[in-house]
């Protein structure tokens, strides 16, 4: 989500003359978008601020601000703490950015606009050429949440379930493609439940709508509520032919009990059958999930039903976390804290089990022929390009006369812990070993 509000922010400043730079001590304006999904996040913001008061001692002129959720929770205390900023802004102020740029060049003042939305449906922001030369994409679909999950912070900054219209949607997919984007991420804080405000069209309808846009080569989306993942979801995974093989669904716990006390909404068996049904249409889908470790009343007996949670559905891929406590949420006041010492062992744990599942399941791949968008170089090398595989897998490859957003066939030669090696070689080369499709290694 951050990621598209900062191409929001740059389609705003693009259309008044602006233009990135790569050096900050250079730029007219800094804009630093910030996260308070976890504690660590937060921490980086303000450590981030602390270096930019040498910029702006030296440079009183350029315009420093702080937007996303950490601005939107804090608000005044933040100018308070830092009080050369020049704007602190939420997630709903970034439509208005070219306003707040210039009541602070006006008021000379730090200008902060933390207002919530209410349930008006998203300003819309003309779509511009910043994303040329870029192969893939995102997009908003929806912003806020309604589930209020007991741990999390997200409806309290980014408020209800507000959905953009589907023409909108479709317009901007377009543009992205015209502008050589091939892959596409509809985004949201749980896209499942998409349209369910009054637009008269749900996510699935969304999905096979983008789907048919001519020239998009992939599509996915991100995050899938477990509670919310309805057959008819499901079975797009079947039906539309650009929909990528993976979905991002995260369980959290595999503990009943602690499901409750989140307000997950479902049970861990209820997870299983989707599960089961997701493979079922869709044999060699990848599966990765969310595991927040240590919350507010596991005990030893919690922590192994989310275990024996993993070793049953053998994820591709988990983003596990310690739990912390964030202000203003109903689990920060949860009795049974769990010890900070007995958090690290058991995410160490988790951790060494799923990068020896992750592993095996890339050493499956070895030998295949994957369809890989060709993104940019590698970070390893400039003599390596780097994409994703169907299944979200990322793989550092070697070829020649390839262009950034082209598809190429991509043998994979070699496994790691977080990433795949491969050789392009086209339809007329040989291929050692197997051949075909994405595998699933159970």
């Amino acid at each position: 989500m951050n990621v598209y509000d900062s191409g929001q922010m740059e389609r705003l400043l693009s259309s008044m003359g602006y233009h990135p730079s790569p050096d900050a001590r250079e730029a007219d304006i800094i804009i630093v978008n910030s996260c308070a999904i976890r504690e660590k996040p937060e921490h980086k913001v303000h450590s981030h601020l602390g270096r930019l008061a040498g910029i702006k001692k030296k440079r009183p002129d350029v315009i420093i601000a702080v937007a996303g959720c950490v601005a939107q929770h804090e608000g005044e205390r933040m100018a308070k703490r830092w009080p050369w900023l020049d704007i602190v802004f939420g997630p709903f102020a970034v439509v208005r950015l070219p306003e707040l740029l210039a009541e602070a060049n006006r008021e000379h003042k730090c200008i902060v606009d933390v207002q919530a939305a209410g349930s008006e449906e998203p300003r819309e922001i003309a779509p511009v050429d910043f994303q040329q030369g870029r192969a893939t994409g995102f997009l908003t679909i929806m912003q806020g949440c309604d589930n209020y999950c007991t741990y999390c912070i997200v409806p309290y900054v980014r408020g209800r379930e507000v959905s953009r219209r589907p023409e909108k949607i479709l317009e901007e997919v377009k543009h992205l493609v015209a502008s050589g984007v091939g892959e596409v991420t509809l985004l949201g804080q749980n896209v499942n439940s998409y349209g369910m405000n009054g637009h008269g069209s749900g996510f699935a309808d969304l999905l096979s709508a983008v789907n048919g846009v001519e020239g998009l080569k992939r599509l996915r989306f991100t995050t899938s509520h477990p509670k919310d993942l309805s057959d008819e979801l499901v079975s797009c995974f079947g039906t539309l032919e650009k929909l990528a093989p993976h979905v991002h669904l995260p369980v959290q716990s595999g503990s009943n009990r602690i499901l409750k006390r989140m307000n997950r909404g479902y049970t861990r068996e209820v997870y299983m059958q989707k599960v089961d049904l997701l493979r079922r249409v869709r044999p060699d889908i990848a599966i990765t999930s969310d595991i927040i470790v240590g919350f507010p009343g596991e005990d030893q007996e919690a922590f192994q039903e989310t275990m024996d949670l993993l070793e049953a559905v053998q994820f591709d891929n988990l983003f596990s976390f310690k739990y912390s406590d964030r202000q203003g949420v109903p689990a920060s006041r949860f009795s049974h804290k769990v010890e900070e010492t007995e958090k690290e062992e058991r995410l160490a744990r988790l951790q060494e089990f799923q990068r020896t599942v992750t592993l095996r399941k890339h050493e499956a791949l070895v030998g295949s022929r994957q369809d890989v968008l060709v993104e940019g170089h590698s970070k390893r090398s400039k003599a390596q390009f780097t994409g994703h595989t169907p299944c979200n897998k990322t793989v550092n490859f070697f070829g020649q006369s390839i262009r950034i957003g082209q598809m190429v066939p991509v043998v994979i030669t070699k496994a790691y812990s977080h990433s795949l090696q491969g050789e392009c070689r086209r339809e007329s080369e040989k291929v050692p070993g197997r051949q075909g499709g994405v595998l699933h290694a159970a």
